[in-house]
């Protein structure tokens, strides 16, 4: 009787078991039959302009796709591989749209809204996260009520790659376009939106904006493992970033085997080395981009990486390029603004110089090519870490964009920048590249935060003149003057400018 009740339950139970499986077997198939595109793609978006702009995602393997925009001419074909995986290439037209994308295989996506024009990536911590509208941690934008009112611009369009850190590259990232109008833009990064805007407004161009940034992160988490490769100075961190590598795989192997999530300090790892360019930015790239926007180095200001920081922006940089396969892709950055770092309580003991090492590391990146970068020595507030004023931010990296990208080649671009001294008895005469159409002092007053030493290398305060192009320092006291430093001070807000307003960024001579 058991074994027939037994027998009974069984044929109950065989039928709905089967019907269960072939159902999911069936589902699955039409998941795996379905083509996929990455998620930096979708509704609304705006591809780079007159490129050959990258298109990827997912397929069954060795499927064939055919890829179809609305503008004339613009039919392209790939095969997934046997991963499944697909990638295609489109060639876009000048500015215009909206256009629609057909993606079609077994099923068939189609993407509306698609403009084409100007792209751009920013990137960094909290001063490129910071909002137009105020948060929990920053101020909000200079006027922003008034701001967030008018950011109405259809053809602008914002995408923020979501907060995620990861021990080994990540395939693919969720999110979606957005339309900039006054309850999208208030979320948006201050500093991207008014770059965007200035870009938009001067050029008459659809623009995308595309940001992956999270406050308080050090550089290394967003620098590539390539990128730490190929600088020499950066060789211990490269053999950590390759022993981590190795653990966090044999902990993912583990894990699976286990049947288990990753251990806790595994998956807490966006201030480790890579970790944020694995998660962030790999999944992005190759998406075809006009070039970079770059805000970070408060954090690395406060463990005093002076010089270490500037070969850190090289393998920063360099490894982006690398990954975006562009060695000429344009990589403009913000110097960091005048702050009172000696009076927060980072639980270390700093120096009034520790800013300043960044500024001349900053200032030195300026060698690598392709760069450009803005001071903000005359655009800061002391006692806030986040400067309101992004307006003139985001609008001093758009001149570098129009300057260097779009060929508007009378505009001047940078502030004055150090080039090199001599030496005239008592005095030190200073030249400088960027003057514009001359030296000039912001106020109106005397020239500040310059200062002189001789050969016992005490620094003075020195007086200092423009002579048409160069500025004369000197000090009575100081009879054989060996070296001059300008605006190495923390809280420094000097008033050299040139005549267009671009300020003079800090340097030492030395």
């Amino acid at each position: 009787m058991r074994v027939e009740e037994k027998k009974s339950e069984k044929m109950r139970i065989g039928p709905w078991f089967i019907f269960g499986f072939c159902i999911l077997f069936i589902a699955q198939s039409i998941s795996l039959g379905d083509v996929r595109i990455a998620g930096i793609f979708g509704d609304g978006m705006v591809l780079q302009q007159q490129a050959a702009v990258p298109i990827w995602g997912q397929a069954s393997p060795f499927e064939e796709i055919q890829i179809k925009a609305s503008w004339e001419g613009a039919t392209v074909h790939s095969k997934a591989d046997k991963q499944g995986k697909w990638t295609a290439k489109l060639e876009t037209p000048s500015a215009g749209g909206p256009y629609t994308i057909c993606i079609k295989a077994k099923n068939e996506i189609v993407l509306n809204d698609v403009l084409v024009g100007e792209v751009w990536f920013g990137s960094g911590q909290s001063n490129m996260w910071m909002p137009l509208k105020p948060s929990e941690w920053t101020p909000g934008a200079v006027n922003h009520e008034k701001e967030i009112r008018e950011a109405n611009y259809p053809r602008m369009r914002l995408f923020e790659v979501p907060q995620k850190s990861s021990g080994v590259s990540v395939d693919d990232i969720e999110g979606r376009w957005h339309v900039c109008k006054p309850d999208t833009a208030g979320d948006f990064s201050a500093t991207a939106y008014f770059f965007g805007r200035e870009i938009h407004k001067q050029l008459d161009v659809p623009v995308g904006l595309i940001t992956a940034s999270w406050g308080r992160t050090f550089i290394e988490p967003w620098t590539s493992e390539q990128g730490f490769a190929a600088v020499a100075e950066l060789r211990d961190i490269y053999q950590k970033v390759r022993q981590a590598n190795i653990e966090y795989a044999d902990a993912m192997t583990l894990a699976r085997q286990e049947n288990r999530p990753l251990p806790e300090h595994l998956l807490k790892d966006n201030w480790k080395p890579t970790s944020l360019f694995n998660a962030m930015i790999y999944p992005v790239t190759p998406f075809a981009i006009r070039g970079v926007i770059w805000y970070q180095g408060e954090s690395n200001c406060t463990q005093d990486d002076k010089m270490l920081y500037y070969h850190k922006m090289k393998a920063l940089i360099q490894g982006w390029r690398q990954a975006w396969n562009r060695d000429d892709l344009p990589f403009y950055f913000v110097q960091l603004a005048p702050f009172a770092y000696t009076k927060q309580d980072w639980g270390k003991k700093m120096t009034t110089e520790y800013l300043p090492g960044i500024w001349n590391a900053q200032r030195t990146a300026l060698s690598l090519p392709h760069t450009g970068m803005v001071v903000t020595t005359d655009i800061t507030d002391i006692n806030d870490i986040h400067p309101p004023n992004k307006q003139d931010v985001g609008k001093r990296l758009a001149l570098i964009a129009l300057a260097k990208v779009y060929g508007q080649q009378k505009l001047v671009y940078s502030g004055p920048l150090y080039r090199s001294m001599s030496i005239e008895a008592n005095k030190v005469r200073l030249y400088f590249d960027h003057v514009g159409s001359g030296l000039a002092s912001r106020d109106g007053h005397a020239l500040t935060w310059f200062e002189i030493a001789g050969e016992d290398g005490r620094f003075v305060k020195a007086n200092a003149e423009i002579d048409v192009n160069t500025v004369i320092v000197s000090n009575p006291k100081v009879l054989n003057p060996i070296v001059v430093r300008f605006a190495w001070h923390e809280q420094a807000t000097p008033n050299l400018i040139n005549k267009e307003g671009l300020p003079a960024s800090p340097f030492r001579t030395n």
